[in-house]
């Protein structure tokens, strides 16, 4: 997916994780009046399997909970099955199925507590 990341990184909250200098993962929160969204969580292929992912995810859920937000949602392309089964297991229920910019989006929402 092609996406305006400049325009994102300017109005948004990103996250990142470095090694030797270098960013090695990513992740952005998208702050909204009605939600907070984690969007695009990325991991160099080299350092994926090791937890990044799942430790930017908990930051990004602690900044919202901070921010003040009930919930956090995300959503992933419905053919990220490994996707799926991670968030499912750090706690996001589906919520929504859709088609949008021609791509099946499946969307997942958590509780922050």
């Amino acid at each position: 997916m092609l996406e305006n990341y400049d325009e994102v990184l300017r109005r948004h909250a990103a996250f990142v994780l470095e090694e030797a200098g270098a960013i090695v993962a990513a992740t952005v929160l998208i702050v909204e009046p009605e939600r907070a969204l984690l969007d695009m969580v990325a991991v160099s292929p080299k350092f994926q399997r090791r937890g990044l992912g799942r430790q930017l995810i908990a930051h990004v859920e602690d900044e919202a909970k901070r921010l003040g937000y009930k919930a956090i949602e995300l959503y992933t392309h419905e053919l990220m099955h490994e996707n799926i089964a991670l968030y499912t297991r750090l706690g996001y229920r589906e919520f929504a199925r859709r088609t949008e910019k021609g791509y099946n989006r499946v969307y997942m929402r958590k509780p922050l507590a």
